[in-house]
């Protein structure tokens, strides 16, 4: 049992606020010793050594600087303007609009903070000022902001698919329908709140909307197709063989820096920032791979995996049983802590059972993924919450985005079950 306890002890820890990554690794460390002797982490060199010459995760870092780039060019801002011109006719046009400029945001991007505080800063003041009800403006931005988590190219699928052994291109394949069906069931919810309560979410005015005709959309066009044009080029040359996920998210650099030519945004000094930003943020994502591959080494030698088997296997309902308190797991469990700690250490010790339950792995990882998107939104700990908040108007309370995220909850929480239910629509396999 003392893999157990020491899964426990680290959960605890994380909740002091004490680095994630020296968490992992220090609770590893005293376990270690005390379960086997120093010895044990005579491997770590070579562990870390096979981390840092993973092909597949030389991915991360460069659709972070991808995602970086395009941050840094203004594209959230003319997508916005472009989208409000579109649809600013429409009760609810506004929320659409924010909609889909965050799933194009999510497929050009990925960088979920980012997302969500351009559209804070830039769309929440402008619902605001037309007599949006600001949980319904919140809930909108930081629920549209989380996209990037599910709609590929999604730095979550690429661990996911390194931790599982999946293949990446496999599972951007996978979420491109799962999250279609998320964007679509945000945008049905927002156009059914404008129907049911009008003022909630106005129309804009006739005086102050764009009216109709063409100018309106080839604005939308002119803003959409370059974004459009990298997306299409970063998946389909993953999606028709031409190049591996790492090389098309080199691609996906180069792209990001055409862009910011074209926007006539570019200069040294964005690259530079992008560059020192992506270090960060890689080194860590990796730091905590570190620690957590010393925590699963101990968890291992120390028999936790062989009792997570046992009880995984021994459920009620065998695979369903499993699927659905994995599910709920997960669920609880991102209330707390971060996707990263989660899919590095959580998801190693369930996906050994789900292959002996015969569950096809790449169901399973959109299913986790999927899943680990609603960790952005779940008080106390969501990350999205935050980021509003730093950006909101005075007028936002933190309880107008509590209460705002709810029934954006609740619709992630509806497609899981959808994903879950009816695998076949999906594309799954059983």
């Amino acid at each position: 049992m003392i893999g157990i306890v020491m899964f426990f002890v680290a959960l605890l820890m994380l909740l002091t606020g004490f680095p994630v990554a020296f968490v992992f690794g220090g609770v590893a460390l005293v376990f270690g010793i005390f379960a086997e002797g120093i010895d044990l982490f005579a491997f770590m060199p070579y562990r870390i050594m096979s981390i840092m010459q993973n092909s597949v995760l030389m991915a991360v870092p460069l659709f972070i600087f991808m995602g970086i780039v395009l941050q840094k060019t203004r594209l959230a801002e003319q997508l916005l303007e472009a989208m409000g011109q579109l649809f600013g006719r429409v009760r609810g046009g506004l929320a659409v609009s924010t909609i889909l400029v965050g799933a194009l945001l999510a497929a050009s991007t990925g960088v979920v903070g980012a997302s969500v505080v351009a559209m804070g800063v830039i769309s929440l003041p402008v619902m605001l000022k037309y007599k949006y009800d600001k949980r319904l403006a919140t809930g909108v931005i930081c629920a549209s902001g989380t996209l990037g988590q599910i709609i590929p190219p999604s730095i979550i699928l690429i661990i996911l698919g390194d931790v599982m052994g999946v293949p990446v291109g496999d599972l951007f394949k996978a979420a491109l329908l799962p999250g279609a069906v998320l964007v679509g069931a945000f945008i049905i919810y927002v156009l059914g709140v404008s129907f049911i309560r009008p003022e909630a979410a106005p129309a804009l005015p006739k005086d102050e909307a764009a009216g109709h005709g063409v100018q309106p959309c080839w604005n939308a066009f002119k803003a959409i197709a370059p974004p459009l044009a990298l997306m299409i080029a970063v998946l389909g040359s993953i999606f028709y063989g031409i190049a591996t996920p790492t090389e098309s998210s080199a691609i996906g650099g180069i792209g990001a820096i055409l862009l910011s030519i074209i926007y006539r945004q570019f200069s040294w000094k964005i690259i530079y920032e992008a560059a020192i930003e992506t270090v960060k943020v890689t080194s860590m994502v990796f730091a905590i791979f570190i620690g957590a591959t010393a925590f699963s080494m101990v968890f291992s030698y120390t028999g936790g995996e062989e009792v997570i088997e046992e009880v995984m296997t021994s459920l009620p309902g065998e695979k369903w049983g499993f699927l659905i308190l994995t599910m709920i797991v997960i669920l609880i469990l991102g209330f707390f802590i971060d996707f990263v700690e989660i899919s590095f250490i959580v998801v190693p010790m369930l996906y050994p059972v789900a292959e002996i339950l015969g569950i096809d792995l790449t169901w399973f990882a959109i299913l986790i993924a999927m899943n680990l998107q609603t960790s952005f939104l779940t008080p106390p700990f969501g990350f999205s919450l935050f980021y509003l908040k730093g950006v909101a108007p005075p007028e936002v309370q933190t309880t107008d985005i509590y209460k705002g995220v709810m029934p954006f909850i609740i619709l992630q929480i509806l497609v899981l079950a959808s994903i879950l239910m009816f695998p076949d629509f999906y594309g799954f396999g059983m």
